[in-house]
């Protein structure tokens, strides 16, 4: 309680007040709702009332856990344990995370040499320290499957068995099981996993759409970085998420706001984890202002006051667009979603718009926020789209060729 009054929790949010009465009561449980409706601090809670009140007398055994959260990304595993040391701040519990590309060793004796009570991690790199005889989960009391619904899509789910295996029978420890969707496979899993588990069902509008102050510009590729550019420099934007498709259109934008010198980091999948988790921390704190990303940034991520996300490419997939606003107006709080609809993906928009309830009102930028950026300061970076030809300068022998192949006439055959 100490713990909570110090991260200035006041209420419940709906899935905690539907979840946590059960849950304390040892209960399993099955849980949808989407990531920033508070469901990390529900389990969590859980989590460590039930090794409160279940403290064994003396010391605990190296690599042997007491708690096993699951989560498919090595994002939200450091989030889950960012907010687990929080939460476990007054009671001398150890948490410790399990996930690739960080230190392999650094995590390998974290967990051989000193007793563990909770143990987040992605499915991959426990599965690498069970093999080794590092970890032992026949002790877990609490198991906590996070994101089902991601870890089917990645692949994860027969690692995901191998790991449940080797831990107590399902009448022998208390599981926890979320996803965003409860899909038929989703549903099957529960069930493998779970023992007469109460159901809470926390439908995404209430993230996408109350709490989320949706705007969709009409325009064309071409102005989508004039209008970014005096969306950030007008309104002294100080936290803003701006999400890509692909991996290079991150890095484009993020050299062309560099090149005007905005403030920004970006985060995708060719950035190293540890360098992603500097990236994050700094952000976190204020010392950039603009973070650049793909998708890898549309779950599991929290981070206080980020007041704009921008989809600066529409997402291909309905969900993930619930899922990006979702870094802003979370937990309660309001925020603003500013989506850049351009001629070849406002077609994407009649999907979200089934998939949120709601009608998405599209309007045209106002003419000040068209206002060309002054000239770059650095080099930029290539425009958002090149064009698949160029322009062929003359062959060897003088003439300029249409075929760009071959001798002659430099006439192209038909």
């Amino acid at each position: 309680m100490h713990a909570v009054y110090d991260l200035g929790f006041t209420y419940c949010t709906p899935i905690q007040a539907e979840i946590l009465p059960h849950v304390l009561e040892g209960d399993d449980a099955t849980g949808k709702a989407q990531t920033g409706t508070g469901k990390s601090a529900a389990f969590l809670t859980a989590i460590l009332t039930r090794l409160s009140r279940t403290a064994t007398a003396g010391e605990g055994v190296a690599g042997t856990p007491r708690a096993l959260i699951l989560a498919p990304t090595r994002e939200l595993v450091a989030q889950i344990e960012k907010d687990a040391l929080g939460l476990a701040k007054y009671l001398p519990f150890r948490i410790v995370s399990v996930f690739g590309g960080m230190d392999y060793d650094k995590q390998r004796r974290q967990l051989a040499d000193e007793p563990v009570d909770v143990v987040v991690a992605t499915p991959g790199r426990l599965l690498d320290f069970m093999r080794q005889r590092v970890v032992d989960l026949s002790k877990v009391e609490i198991l906590v499957i996070d994101e089902a619904d991601r870890m089917l899509d990645m692949g994860f789910i027969p690692d995901v068995r191998h790991i449940i295996h080797c831990t107590p029978d399902k009448s022998q420890r208390q599981t926890l099981f979320f996803s965003a969707t409860l899909t038929d496979d989703v549903t099957r899993l529960a069930s493998q996993w779970t023992r007469k588990p109460i159901t809470v069902e926390i439908e995404p509008e209430q993230v996408a759409v109350d709490t989320v102050d949706q705007q969709v510009y009409m325009l064309t590729t071409d102005q989508k970085f004039t209008l970014l550019f005096n969306l950030i420099t007008t309104q002294q934007l100080e936290r803003v998420m701006v999400f890509c498709n692909r991996r290079d259109e991150t890095r484009r934008l993020y050299e062309r706001l560099r090149s005007h010198e905005i403030s920004c980091a970006i985060l995708s999948g060719d950035v190293s984890q540890d360098k992603r988790m500097r990236t994050l921390e700094n952000f976190r704190a204020g010392k950039v202002k603009v973070l650049v990303a793909t998708d890898v940034a549309g779950r599991g991520i929290h981070i206080e006051g980020v007041s704009h996300v921008v989809n600066y490419h529409l997402p291909i997939d309905p969900e993930d667009y619930v899922h990006r606003i979702g870094r802003t107006g979370r937990a309660g709080a309001t925020g603003i979603s500013v989506s850049f609809a351009d001629e070849a993906e406002s077609f994407y928009l009649p999907e979200i718009e089934e998939f949120i309830g709601r009608k998405l009102t599209c309007v045209f930028p106002p003419e000040e926020l068209l206002t060309e950026p002054p000239a770059p300061q650095r080099p930029t970076a290539p425009r958002e789209r090149t064009p698949r030809t160029r322009p062929r300068g003359p062959r060897r022998g003088g003439r300029p060729s249409r075929s760009g192949r071959g001798s002659g006439s430099g006439r192209s055959s038909r």
